[in-house]
This record gives structure tokens, C-alpha cells and sequence, in this order.
């Protein structure tokens, strides 16, 4: 069974609960990172909620939200 890509949207009349929202990532400059694909890096441009500018030695790369391959190590 395949899972859709687009979350199923929550009725207002419905009897269950709406899913929770994760809070967004906030990110400052020189925070060290973790990226699942580039490895290792550090944050040296934040254009808030919108997107990171993150150093990884040898290249520089401009990601943007949402950052779910990004953690804060």
C-alpha cells in the first residue's frame, strides 16, 4: 500500500481531533548542523522562515523550509 504524498485535510466537523502541526525549525547564524544528504555544517545566512544558507566545506547551499532532513546538533 502506497501513502499519498498530500496530507488527507481535517473537516471542521469532524468528531476527531485535528493532527498536530510541528512547530517550525529556527535556525541562527553559526549554529552547527547535521543534513541527511550534504553531511556536516554550519549556518551562515538566515532568511527567517524561508531559508538557510548553510556552509558545508566545500560547497555552500541555500536550503529551504521545511527543514526535515536538518537537525541542530
Amino acid at each position: 500500500m502506497t501513502k499519498s504524498a498530500v496530507p488527507r485535510r481535517h473537516l471542521p466537523s469532524s468528531p476527531f481531533k485535528a493532527p498536530a502541526t510541528p512547530p517550525p525549525r529556527h535556525f541562527e547564524l553559526g549554529d552547527r548542523i547535521t543534513h541527511d544528504e550534504h553531511g556536516l555544517g554550519r549556518v551562515i545566512g538566515v532568511e527567517e522562515g524561508i531559508a538557510v544558507l548553510v556552509d558545508f566545506g566545500q560547497m555552500q547551499k541555500r536550503i529551504t523550509s521545511p527543514y526535515s532532513k536538518m537537525t541542530v546538533l
